[in-house]
């Protein structure tokens, strides 16, 4: 990667991501992949989004910006997990208190990214690849944190497969960098496979519950729901 281009400052200080290419088997991989996946789990999407309905009401569907390919932004979509309960103004209830079963039990088994194949279909996202964080973080990240979003954002990645919710800041972009500079096919197959295991084990699951929310240049974390 010597001769590919940087993750620099320009001269008013913002962060420039080039892009790194995607590799023409990655795009074909994703693009038969997610289709696959897409007809072999309906009947999972389709019982996720009747309980959805029945257990939470109005409202299947969340909808969220996050960081993209080249720092940009899109909207990732995944199956609801929290109720909308609100106070006498009208206000939403603090995460804690919106949290429901069903959508621990969809969170837990990453039910909720179901959704998230029509993302890879569009090319928004990749089966493989460093998850997208909130679009908030991009004017946070530091020129190395930004190296992440050099190539599309992926439904699993090696922090799914090696603790999930579990692993600090410093693990996840260590981790993600580490992927940016072993990309391939065989890597990407290593995984899917290992990420299955990781979902019905449930492995890092439970961080899903509390994690930190990344603060930027300062190093503070504050703790919030996800």
């Amino acid at each position: 990667m010597g001769t590919e281009p940087k993750v620099h400052r320009d001269g008013q200080g913002n962060v420039v991501v080039p892009k790194l290419p995607t590799p023409a088997w990655k795009r074909i991989m994703d693009l038969v992949g997610a289709a696959g996946a897409l007809i072999v789990f309906s009947p999972v999407f389709a019982v996720a989004a009747v309980l959805t309905r029945l257990t939470m009401g109005p409202g299947i569907f969340f909808t969220q910006k996050r960081g993209a390919h080249g720092g940009e932004t899109f909207e990732i979509i995944k199956f609801r997990t929290m109720t909308n309960e609100r106070d006498s103004n009208g206000t939403l209830l603090p995460d804690a208190d919106r949290t429901h079963w069903w959508g621990d039990t969809m969170r837990r088994f990453s039910i909720d990214e179901l959704p998230g194949l029509v993302n890879v279909l569009r090319g928004e996202m990749s089966l493989v690849g460093p998850r997208p964080f909130y679009a908030i973080y991009l004017d946070r990240y530091t020129p190395e944190h930004a190296q992440r979003h050099q190539v599309v954002p992926g439904i699993t990645g090696l922090c799914q497969t090696q603790g999930r919710n579990s692993l600090s800041w410093d693990e996840k972009f260590e981790l993600d960098l580490e992927y940016i500079r072993r990309r391939s096919l065989l890597l990407d197959l290593k995984i899917l496979w290992d990420t299955v295991g990781a979902v019905f084990g449930g492995r890092g699951a439970d961080g899903a519950k509390l994690t930190t929310v990344y603060a930027g240049k300062d190093g503070t974390q504050t703790e919030a729901q996800e």
